[in-house]
């Protein structure tokens, strides 16, 4: 894409809009460098990278990456074989404990069954680096600071300084604070030169003895280390020395552990920048409600309610842009200061940002197209040094996009062929547009020449289009009308101005009748789109209320069915339960018979007994018959008896059996209610039992309490932590605890902030600060109760 379309329509700008939510050098490079594609499955693949953004912001807040800093000098530096200060360590550091806790937080989005199109493909390319990751932890602070724990012998060198410091502290606070302080120009020890010194008068210079190592401005005071520390601060240098030179060794060991992990350690980094500008694309989407438009290969744009990213997006009026589908061509016509130009850029930057991969301040379902390039002649680019008027730069860059564009070009010119003669401008213009029509170039151009009006109605693949304006108000309403082309409301405006009407009907008669036929073809199209917009608008409100009706009746129809089958099935399986009951009765009866017979009592046949069975097993039916007629003689049987529980089906209520009325009628008490119901309206029910009253018992703490005053959660997943948060508040709660301690860490915040927000709402907790600094700071949170 031309550098010169970049800068035209302002894409560096809406590049410092997403830059605002960038974490880490990596992703600010990775934006940096980043520019429009033409190629399909790079533009793909980068919009779907924002579309997973947006789903991960959604859902879990964004994904967790914290500041981090370039590490590639430090990779290259330590590839010719030098080494790295406690800094940088403690920046690559950083990367290696960010790619552990980015692994761990999407394989939890794994855990979950979401879905996303590239986010996972990036996941796989990380490596993770545990036990180098904890050997710089355990080695660096964040700052630089090489730790104790590095290696033993600088933790013993570090307690000897410690203990040397001491010393020289203890001595020199008996020299300030003794009967020698008389001596001293201030009671304090202070450093000069790396030694411990005391501030001492000019006139007592020799009570001390020792160094004199500094004095102050006035030269009043001297600064003395006594000889009775000189031996202390010697041996202090030493331990200082050695301490460097360990540090030293350290430094060069661990940037030696760094070298054979180089490559997958600044890969890494590349992988934690393209999430870092995921994250920032997505927070760019939220702030100006963008969504991420579809792909067309046709070059069939469709922005639905498109707004210009850079305006303020409460104010922006927006419009739907269409071209490629039906026309290849539109041309907008009407007065200045209507947002001509504003919908030729929108447009143009729209496009730019979509091939970039960005979301896009537009409606749902709307469609982007894939061009090669994108030309513009906008604005006045009149050139002083050249000699140049603005027609002849203008003319300038025209040639040049002439010669340059294709089918898969995209072209916006504003104002074309203004500078010049206005009948020379307006053929010059149609030329123009019938040039990039044999090239088969989608165009948008702006342009005030009437006669172009008629071009739009007599090219193929063009339409017409204008800014709507309101002569009521006399202001433009900023809406792009398709189909309709402008028109001059110079005779109106000055109508309500209060120009005398002979004035203006004068000015009707000089002006040709095709001009004006052309104004009342116009203003006629107008009325007309004003009608058949308020009745689309009708019809949307009708067509709309009867989809939500057709859904719910849908639902309904569903759900009455699936009940249905589920209580036909029901009766299926107590019919079947009936019969079964009936065939074990027989087969006893039939058992009994049979040993009549062989005991020589009656005459019974055997092929009788056998044609009985069968009529017995042709009773049991299968479960997907659809009516149980022995089910419904089983009902028929059933005995009703007072003070038995029934359901009324006609009702579908539940009631009590009073008395008997009739051969088959009963007096059922329904509620409040006493009615008169037969049999066959009746289904014998189980009484509802009485649920037991539950006995709350309170628990007392004990000298046997097993709960701690202190919950430690480092090193737990972000729900299962949550979970133990839950049950430990109700623990310390019952143990009458009246403050505890929830220890979280620093990481990325994410697990605090989940923390603070569950002990927001629990109704419980009094108050909760962080702990002191000494105590853990913002790692470790204290709760109170009330």
């Amino acid at each position: 894409m031309n550098e010169r379309i970049l800068e035209t329509l302002g894409f560096d700008d809406v590049k410092t809009m997403v830059a605002q939510y960038l974490a880490t050098a990596q992703g600010n490079d990775e934006l940096t460098q980043l520019a429009p594609s033409s190629d399909k499955d790079t533009i793909q693949a980068w919009l779907e990278e924002s579309e997973d953004g947006m789903k991960v912001l959604r859902l879990r807040g964004g994904l967790p990456v914290p500041k981090l800093m370039n590490i590639n000098p430090h990779m290259k530096r330590i590839e010719i074989g030098a080494n790295l200060n406690g800094l940088e360590l403690a920046e690559v550091a950083r990367v290696l404990s960010t790619t552990s806790e980015m692994t761990r937080f999407i394989d939890d989005l794994k855990d979950s069954d979401l879905e996303f199109s590239r986010l996972y493909f990036w996941e796989d390319q990380l490596v993770t680096l545990p036990e180098l990751s904890g050997r710089l932890r355990r080695s660096v602070e964040e700052d630089g600071r090489i730790r104790d724990e590095a290696s033993p012998e600088l933790r013993t060198i570090r307690s000897q300084i410690r203990r040397s410091e001491q010393n020289i502290r203890e001595q020199l606070d008996g020299l300030v604070r003794g009967k020698n302080a008389k001596y001293l120009s201030d009671a304090i020890i202070t450093m000069r030169n790396d030694r411990y010194v005391i501030p001492v008068k000019q006139e007592y210079r020799g009570v001390f003895g020792g160094v004199v190592h500094d004095q102050s401005a006035s030269g009043q005071t001297l600064f003395i280390e006594p000889k009775q520390v000189v031996e202390l601060n010697n041996r202090l240098r030493q331990q200082q020395i050695s301490e460097r030179t360990e540090i030293e060794r350290i430094l060069s060991e661990l940037s030696a552990e760094l070298v054979p992990y180089r490559r997958e350690i600044l890969h890494n980094a590349y992988v934690l920048g393209r999430f870092d500008l995921m994250n920032a694309k997505a927070r760019f989407a939220k702030e100006l409600k963008a969504v991420v438009p579809d792909l067309s290969e046709e070059n069939q744009v469709f922005f639905k309610q498109a707004r210009h990213p850079l305006l303020n997006q409460d104010n922006a009026v927006p419009n739907d842009i269409m071209i490629g589908e039906d026309y290849q061509a539109i041309v907008i016509t009407g007065p200045n200061t209507g947002g001509k130009t504003i919908t030729l850029k929108t447009l143009g930057i729209l496009q730019l940002m979509g091939q970039a991969g960005f979301p896009l301040p537009v409606g749902e379902e709307s469609r982007m197209g894939i061009f090669e390039e994108v030309f513009a002649d906008i604005g006045d680019e009149q050139s002083i040094e050249q000699s140049l008027s603005t027609f002849s730069s203008h003319m300038t860059n025209i040639v040049s996009i002439l010669d340059k564009i294709n089918d898969r070009s995209l072209v916006l010119f504003d104002e074309l062929g203004a500078g010049t003669d206005p009948q020379e401008g307006a053929a010059l213009a149609i030329a123009i547009l019938d040039a990039v029509g044999e090239k088969s170039s989608y165009v948008m151009a702006t342009t005030h020449y009437p006669e172009l009006k008629i071009y739009g109605y007599n090219r193929p693949n063009t339409i017409n289009a204008s800014m709507e304006f309101d002569v009521d108000t006399l202001s433009p309403t900023y809406r792009l009308l398709i189909g309709v082309p402008g028109r001059s409301n110079a005779f109106e405006i000055s109508r309500r101005l209060g120009l005398d009407a002979t004035v203006i009907d004068s000015a009707k008669q000089i002006i040709d009748d095709e001009s004006q036929d052309l104004n009342d073809m116009i203003a006629d199209l107008e009325n007309q789109r004003k009608m058949t917009e308020t009745e689309y608008h009708e019809v949307r409100h009708y067509v709309d209320e009867s989809e939500t009706l057709y859904r719910d009746l849908k639902n309904a129809y569903s759900y009455f069915f699936d009940e249905r089958e589920k209580e036909m099935e029901k009766a299926r399986k107590q019919a079947n339960q009936l019969v079964q009951e009936a065939q074990e009765e027989a087969e006893k009866i039939i058992k009994d018979i049979r040993q009549l017979q062989l005991s020589g009592q009656g005459n019974v046949k055997e092929h009788q007994l056998i044609d009985a069975r069968t009529q017995l097993e042709d009773l049991k039916q299968d479960e997907q018959l659809k009516k149980n007629k022995v089910l419904q003689k089983a009902k028929a049987k059933k005995q009703f008896k007072e003070g038995d529980e029934v359901i009324v089906e006609t009702y579908g209520q539940r009631g009590t059996l009073l008395k008997k009325m009739g051969n088959s009628d009963w007096q059922v008490q329904i509620g409040i209610l006493k009615m008169t119901i037969s049999e066959e309206d009746m289904t014998l029910t189980a009484p509802i039992e009485e649920p037991q009253q539950r006995v709350i018992t309170g628990v007392q703490r004990g000298a046997g309490s097993q709960v701690k005053a202190e919950l430690d959660l480092r090193g737990k997943r972000y729900e299962e932590a949550l979970a133990e948060v839950d049950q430990y508040i109700d623990a310390a709660l019952l143990a009458n605890y009246a403050q505890v301690r929830i220890v979280h860490g620093k990481g990325t915040g994410v697990l605090r902030k989940g923390i603070t927000d569950y002990l927001k709402g629990h109704r419980n907790v009094k108050s909760y600060e962080f702990a002191a600094p000494n105590e853990g700071g913002n790692g470790v949170t204290v709760v109170t109760f009330k």
